[in-house]
């Protein structure tokens, strides 16, 4: 079963917390952050991604670069932050549009993790968990949580309705139209949810595994019982939203478009159709300024939960037999391209002539994800895309 820790909550005052908080480190370049952190001096990317504030070509992962966040993130503590006394659950909101997701911020347990009870559906990269351990052991802290997912029970939906009734401790419009809420639990409420969470068999990593791999690295470096969890906030399952994760790819392996067409409806069902697969099982091709939808002509394997993908049927199917893009981590033929940005940003890259031709997903379902995490399964790269996204700087961690 899951264990919840309450946890002193190191926090940006209310005031400042619109200023501080700060898109995930990883979703941006470094040019984006400097212009995202550009006049604003608490932005929380000038500690998440100090080189912004070094000279251009600065490597990011530089000693230098580690040195300036952990001088940044000390004078942003004396500066606009206050740190709970007592240890607390926390209840963070996420509204975009018509979309309300509650989750539980908390710690959460490194040994679970090891022993995956806290589950992955991702591989990581060395070189970004050598960042992010260095980045947590030099501010001896967790700055952006791990986003969780477990199967929905009412008795942490009970308990997470009692704390959002108190005044929040942040409240804010994110630039991007994302609104955050922040709750602190009382001690009451916060027990209840430690108790609400022993009946959640599993937790599994929605977003952030290089946060959740670099935090039990730093675990194992550290040896201090502080760092033996990490930060998360866990929502519930039917409340999450998963946006496809597109791909482009730069040109067609030789084939003039005609011929990639032919190559195509080889392999899939071709039709004209609109830039959004209506379901599963339905693929969406934009090339020569025309959509079409795509079905693959030979069965699936319903019985492996990754084939039976349809970003697994585009990529065994399509990118490495036609288009000859057999690792999509490492190939610079093929980019993705996050759901938020919708299909337009598709047509645009196509019509531009900086890509040859688009692919439009239907979403992953939570399900899919939960059934390949439960096998000890690995998702295709690129699959998910969570939106919308928890904010760094918003709630820490101190290890």
């Amino acid at each position: 079963m899951a264990t919840l820790q309450p946890f002193r909550a190191l926090r940006p005052k209310t005031e400042d917390a619109a200023a501080v908080a700060a898109v995930p480190y990883d979703v941006v370049s470094t040019d984006e952050a400097r212009a995202l952190a550009d006049g604003n001096a608490v932005s929380f990317l000038r500690v998440s991604r100090a080189e912004l504030e070094l000279p251009a070509g600065t490597d990011p992962y530089g000693a230098a670069v580690y040195e300036r966040a952990a001088r940044n993130f000390a004078q942003l503590r004396r500066s606009s932050f206050v740190a709970d006394e007592e240890p607390r659950a926390y209840v963070y909101r996420l509204q975009m549009g018509g979309h309300v997701q509650t989750g539980v911020a908390a710690c959460y347990s490194l040994d679970e993790y090891d022993r995956d009870i806290v589950r992955k559906h991702e591989r990581t990269r060395p070189d970004k968990e050598d960042d992010r351990t260095r980045h947590m052991v030099a501010l001896r802290a967790q700055t952006g949580p791990v986003f969780l997912t477990y199967r929905a029970d009412d008795s942490v939906d009970l308990a997470a309705e009692r704390v959002t009734a108190g005044e929040p401790v942040a409240d804010f419009d994110a630039p991007d139209g994302v609104r955050h809420t922040v709750w602190r639990a009382s001690g009451a409420d916060s027990a209840a949810l430690v108790t609400a969470f022993a009946r959640i068999p599993a937790l599994y990593i929605a977003d952030g595994h290089h946060r959740a791999a670099s935090a039990a690295r730093a675990w194992r470096q550290l040896q201090q019982p502080e760092a033996s969890t990490f930060l998360g906030v866990a929502f519930p399952h039917d409340q999450v939203q998963i946006l496809p994760y597109n791909r482009v790819v730069k040109e067609l392996n030789g084939l003039t478009p005609e011929r990639f067409v032919s190559a195509v409806r080889e392999r899939f069902a071709i039709e004209d159709g609109g830039p959004a697969p209506a379901r599963r099982g339905e693929i969406a091709m934009y090339v020569e300024r025309r959509w079409r939808t795509m079905r693959p002509l030979a069965a699936l394997n319903p019985s492996n939960p990754i084939e039976a993908l349809d970003v697994s049927v585009l990529q065994d199917r399509l990118l490495a037999p036609v288009l000859n893009i057999t690792d999509v981590r490492t190939d610079k033929r093929i980019d993705f391209v996050g759901g938020a940005r919708g299909t337009d940003a598709l047509e645009q890259l196509v019509d531009s002539g900086q890509a040859a031709a688009a692919f439009s997903l239907y979403p992953v379902s939570v399900a899919d994800l939960m059934e390949v995490s439960d096998a000890g399964e690995i998702m295709p790269p690129k699959s998910t895309w969570f939106e919308p996204k928890l904010r760094d700087g918003l709630l820490i961690h101190l290890i």
